[in-house]
């Protein structure tokens, strides 16, 4: 076999190794290809019990019930149309508050309550961190 052919041949199983890749990736990503679920998207997926999943939307006004074990927090996440039921053991992020945006990651148990392993806040898009808007002050370019 010439070098020629032998350069193509190898050419050609490295294209076939790639798309095989990337077959194989998107295979295994299927519906976790998006960011989180809204409360009433998993509401209409029904997800069994136990599927690791992201859940996004606001903690609902008034939800937030701490036990007191002191690290177990119970709330309720919103998207305006559905109301989920949360669960979460552990230090909340500092900007974790009521009528916020969050994200939980974890599972729906087999009540329909979402027990999440972590809670991530989200911030509005002002959101400056503080070293940044002192020194914005002392410019004056901060309204």
């Amino acid at each position: 076999m010439k070098a020629k052919h032998q350069r193509l041949t190898l050419a050609l199983v490295a294209l076939v190794a790639m798309i095989g890749a990337t077959l194989l990736s998107m295979s295994a990503l299927k519906d976790q290809a998006a960011y989180f679920y809204s409360p009433a998207d998993a509401r209409k997926a029904n997800l069994p019990a136990g599927q690791a999943i992201r859940l996004g939307g606001m903690v609902e006004k008034g939800s937030i019930v701490r036990a007191p074990d002191g690290v177990t927090i119970d709330f309720a996440m919103t998207d305006g149309q559905v109301s989920v039921p949360v669960r979460f053991k552990g230090i909340v992020p500092d900007l974790f508050k009521e009528d916020s945006g969050a994200v939980a990651e974890g599972r729906f148990d087999a009540a329909g309550v979402f027990i999440a392993d972590n809670i991530l806040a989200k911030h509005d898009e002002r959101y400056m961190p503080p070293q940044v808007a002192g020194e914005m002050h002392k410019t004056g370019k901060v309204e």
